[in-house]
């Protein structure tokens, strides 16, 4: 079991570690759903902060918040979760056929396994559901403008945003994520 001070962890974190001094995690060794995964790892009210890049939508509605309630009693006091998933109401619509759930192709498409578009309001009702509190950093609401709120990369750097994908340049969005830090008060 790991004891550390001030664990943060990466859920999902892939080939690239954009979050150097926290522990990565793929789903095969902690699986957002399996709880015996996380008591075998943590401490309850142990972590600082959880983070997971594009894992979310690979969850249905209910498994995210299943997913959040179990991040909940893993989180100590103050932590927070950061999430980025993609956004169902960024206006463009290469994006959202890229993003539609079950993909837009190939079984092997990233987005195949996608279970859930997510927009501002459902990934907010989604982690209050599961008794946490939303700020959201980024996001597209209902006519497709971007909102931004200024937050923090080094208490978990999200690649792809508004300040770091390479997609996004001159002022222009190529990509953008739904990002919200999801509080236990």
């Amino acid at each position: 079991m790991i004891t550390q001070e001030n664990l943060k962890v990466v859920i999902g974190g892939g080939e690239y570690n954009n979050n150097p001094k926290w522990l990565q995690t793929q789903e095969t060794e902690l699986n957002l759903l399996r709880r015996v995964d996380w008591e075998g790892k943590f401490p309850i009210n142990s972590l600082e902060a959880i983070l997971a890049e594009h894992v979310w939508e690979h969850l249905t509605y209910e498994e995210g918040v299943e997913a959040a309630r179990i991040c909940f009693e893993f989180l100590k006091p103050g932590g927070y979760i950061r999430c980025a998933v993609p956004d169902g109401f960024f206006p463009d619509k290469d994006y959202q056929t890229g993003v539609q759930v079950g993909g837009p192709g190939p079984e092997d498409h990233p987005a195949a396994s996608h279970k859930i578009v997510h927009n501002y309001k459902t990934i907010t009702s989604m982690f209050e559901e599961a008794g946490l509190k939303v700020n959201l950093l980024e996001y597209c609401d209902e006519d497709g403008k971007f909102r931004y709120n200024d937050w923090d990369e080094n208490q978990g750097f999200i690649y792809r945003s508004k300040r770091f994908d390479h997609r996004n340049q001159n002022g222009n969005l190529g990509f953008v994520s739904l990002i919200v830090d999801a509080k236990k008060d």
